[in-house]
């Protein structure tokens, strides 16, 4: 790209990709062109990989791109490279390390602190790379090289400013990478760049390094605040932007989605609606998956598009159950009416979740989404209080989608008036249907009601409920019993009389 190239680039307001498109959509469309940026974070967690990916769009659009090493070889970035399946070809590489002769006692300074020789030997070249090359992209790596190499704090800003006027002059849009190593990490520098995002690496104590990044500054644009999850693959990093509800506002019309199961409906006022939430809740083995799945099938049935995000069992599990009960879910899989993904809370990101979520609803326009469960959501999360901000503005995004949202709860405990969830989402969620165990005549028996529903009548009654070879079974109001959500009811026609 020639300079007066350059010069009508700058001016037509036209934003440059930085190479990541999770990224881009963070910074608010890309980067302003030809200003100086910086990206800091620990070693590990990114910030060469960001790095080539923005040269490699600038080669990709036949633009001059330099990649200026102070601290790793050429031989190891294309190893780098090489690791993502990609090709240096069209990147101009310049080491600037010491060479092997300055270990001899002959090559070190006396009189002059080596800053002030290196310094202005690495300066000279910098600049004669870029006046010879033209580029139009310049990553520097790294600044913490640039700032042991400027020996004071004042040089230091100095260098930094002279570097950002030098670039600006020459229409460079330049990365400044910062590894954070250097004993003293100047703040000064955020003051000078653009704009500054910063890379973070979690470790837990158990399950996968957590990556998020945070812009802290962008001059004279908006961006999405907060943090965002990202993840490092062969290919580059993959950026999954903090989900804002508020972007995705519009009217829905809350239309009725039955089961197919005519009493399980009459239950719920005829079925559940779009854009609404529903909780099935109760212990474990009552029916609640069970429930939720036999929403999806309906939808696929119609010829829908229903999303399953599965904690707490194998999808082959969930296959075998479903198909024990008569509820063919293979069909469904192999059509792509019905979506299942099967989630490790110890490898996957709450951020990349909800990203997949998201998808499901944007792209593959799934009107039904199970969460199963939310137990296992919580895991996946760091900290309760951020489960019930993020779930919050995902049910929010999906109301506004027109999906029907099935979450699973599972109390601790088995029967009983003690048991409770692990986190509370019953003021969230516009419907709870609870599902609970009871003991009468021997046997253990289920029973389902409707607790709450937003917006509609619904049935006030317990009725019974059983799952069979030959499905759900809903059946009559238990008007026989009194005290069922107890566990261990009594019969109201001999009420001194404890069912056994």
């Amino acid at each position: 790209m020639s300079p007066s190239d350059k010069s009508e680039h700058l001016g037509s307001g036209e934003l440059v990709s930085s190479g990541v498109a999770g990224l881009d959509d963070v910074l608010g469309g890309g980067l302003t062109p030809g200003r100086l940026y910086l990206i800091e974070g620990t070693p590990g967690t990114g910030k060469t990989t960001i790095a080539m990916q923005f040269l490699l769009a600038g080669a990709a659009r036949g633009e001059s791109v330099l990649y200026i090493t102070l601290s790793e070889t050429e031989s190891e970035m294309k190893g780098v490279a090489g690791s993502h399946g990609w090709s240096l070809k069209g990147i101009h590489i310049r080491e600037l390390l010491p060479s092997q002769e300055t270990l001899h006692p002959d090559e070190q300074y006396t009189m002059f602190h080596p800053s002030e020789v290196e310094l202005s030997e690495t300066t000279q070249k910098i600049l004669a790379d870029v006046d010879a090359l033209k580029p139009s992209r310049v990553v520097f790596d790294s600044l913490s090289e640039l700032q042991l190499l400027s020996g004071n704090a004042l040089r230091y800003r100095r260098q930094i400013l002279a570097l950002k006027q030098f670039f600006a002059g020459r229409a460079c849009t330049v990365l400044l990478l910062d590894d954070r190593t250097a004993s003293n990490h100047d703040l000064q520098v955020q003051s000078i760049a653009h704009a500054v995002v910063r890379l973070e690496q979690l470790n837990s104590d158990y399950g996968a390094a957590r990556r998020r990044l945070v812009v802290v500054k962008y001059r004279g644009r908006d961006f999405r605040g907060g943090f965002h999850d990202y993840k490092i693959i062969r290919g580059g990093l993959l950026v999954f932007p903090r989900l804002v509800a508020a972007e995705y506002a519009a009217d829905v019309v809350q239309s009725k989605l039955p089961s197919g199961i005519t009493a399980l409906d009459a239950l719920l006022g005829g079925g559940i609606e779009r854009g609404t939430s529903t909780l099935f809740v109760g212990a474990p083995g009552t029916g609640k998956s069970s429930a939720a799945m036999q929403f999806a099938i309906a939808a696929a049935d119609r010829g829908e598009c229903a999303a399953g995000f599965i904690f707490d069992e194998s999808i082959n599990t969930l296959r075998t159950r479903c198909a024990g009960m008569g509820m063919n879910l293979q069909p469904h899989l192999d059509s792509g009416n019905i979506m299942l993904r099967q989630v490790d809370p110890a490898e996957l990101s709450p951020g990349e979740l909800v990203h997949e979520v998201r998808q499901a609803v944007l792209h593959k326009k799934a009107t039904v989404v199970i969460i199963d469960s939310l137990n296992g959501y919580l895991n996946a999360m760091p900290n309760e209080q951020f489960l019930i901000v993020q779930l919050h503005e995902l049910l929010t995004f999906l109301g506004q989608a027109g999906v029907a949202t099935l979450l699973i709860g599972a109390h601790h405990g088995l029967i009983g008036m003690q048991m409770q969830t692990p986190v509370d989402a019953s003021y969230l969620a516009d419907a709870v249907v609870l599902l609970r165990y009871f003991e009468t005549d021997g046997m253990v028996r289920q029973a389902i009601s409707v607790m709450k529903k937003r917006g509609g009548a619904h049935e006030r009654s317990i009725r019974d409920f059983t799952l069979s070879e030959t499905g759900i079974h809903v059946g009559p109001p238990l008007r026989q019993f009194r005290g069922i959500l107890t566990g261990v009811p009594t019969m109201v026609d001999a009420p001194d009389r404890k069912a056994p």
